[in-house]
């Protein structure tokens, strides 16, 4: 699927990314150059340096159980807005009538994606019939603006952190002052520059700086299948990424969340054998029963998943990328000097203490 020079563009050099991110930090005393591996800087991070996700933010998929008689568990954690909000609304409302129980994983395509849904919904006779009350979304809604992000932003945003925002004299708006660890790549072959925010990876402008932002299509993102344009997709029909990250697809389909925990009872699946991965019914291939799809707030209190993710604007997250970068530590000779965006994976971990 990629060409030679596009797989290479891919890998680009990253001088002003995590390395002057942290280097940013760094110089202004808020970080250190380290020796140490990047899992070891994650699990070093303070308490103050994560944040929660909610439960009403998470999704959890109960797939059969495999072959041996595990179970088989995947948690999704939504976006946040301004990003994809319509469709993800539509996902709420799809959890909240069951309408994935009983459907199942239709289509492993090999380095590429993992597909679910209604395996009849092609045809119409026996199409599983879906709830009342979803949006059709315009294809503009795959992309943002700085503006929105912005608002988004404030809104989320202490008055203390307000107040240190307007008193820094590095920033000059909402916006940069949230990306400061983030940075910017030099150069991207899919978008003027990357960046991470309230812990997502994003990107903005396509070639030229513009106001437009759209998440980017990372391992583990999740988004909306869809039909040729310009059909946009209803929420039903899902999948997530198992490969290399395919930016091609960035602001062309809508991305709604990302895995946190669980991608191998996924990514390990049987590869299908008919065009795009789907599986060949007929000749045998089996495909996978979705067992449930609950938003975690449905699922009694005990039995809630909790997680936090490393804050991508905090000092740790600044030496963890430094160290995706540039690694130190004693297994490598010659440090890469740059990473692009999806190859700083945002730490996520779950808490068990109560």
């Amino acid at each position: 699927m990629f060409s030679t020079p596009l797989v290479a563009a891919l890998a680009l050099a990253l001088p002003a990314s995590a390395q002057a991110q942290a280097s940013a930090s760094i110089a202004a005393g808020r970080a250190q150059a380290s020796a140490l591996a990047p899992s070891e800087i994650v699990a070093a991070a303070p308490a103050a340096d994560w944040v929660a996700i909610a439960p009403s933010d998470l999704l959890v998929m109960t797939l059969a159980p495999d072959a041996a008689g595990k179970p088989r568990q995947v948690v999704i954690q939504l976006m946040p807005p301004p990003f994809s909000q319509g469709w993800i609304d539509n996902i709420r409302k799809l959890a909240a009538a069951h309408w994935w129980d009983g459907t199942s994983i239709n289509r492993v395509q090999d380095n590429y994606v993992v597909q679910w849904g209604d395996a009849n919904a092609e045809e119409k006779a026996k199409a599983k019939a879906l709830p009342e009350g979803l949006q059709k979304m315009p294809e503009n809604a795959y992309v943002s603006t700085n503006g929105e992000l912005t608002a988004e932003l404030v809104k989320t945003m202490s008055k203390a952190q307000l107040r240190q925002l307007q008193e820094s004299p590095q920033t000059t708006t909402t916006y940069q002052a949230r990306s400061q660890v983030d940075g910017l790549l030099k150069s991207d072959a899919y978008a003027f520059r990357t960046l991470f925010n309230a812990g997502w990876p994003l990107a903005q402008g396509g070639g030229v700086p513009d106001s437009r932002v759209w998440p980017v299509h990372c391992y583990g993102m999740v988004g909306v299948g869809r039909d040729l344009s310009p059909d946009t997709g209803s929420g039903a029909e899902i999948y997530t990424v198992i490969g290399h990250a395919p930016r091609h697809l960035d602001r062309n389909i809508a991305l709604v969340g990302r895995v946190i925990e669980g991608i191998e009872h996924l990514s390990s699946l049987p590869r299908g054998t008919l065009p795009l991965g789907f599986y060949d019914v007929a000749k045998g291939e089996q495909r996978v029963p979705i067992v449930s799809i609950r938003l975690a707030t449905e699922l009694p209190a005990a039995d809630q998943p909790k997680f936090e993710y490393l804050a991508t604007e905090s000092a740790s997250f600044a030496r963890y990328a430094d160290a995706r970068a540039n690694r130190r530590d004693p297994f490598f000779i010659v440090p890469a000097g740059g990473a692009d965006i999806c190859n700083i994976p945002v730490p996520v971990r779950r808490v068990t203490k109560p």
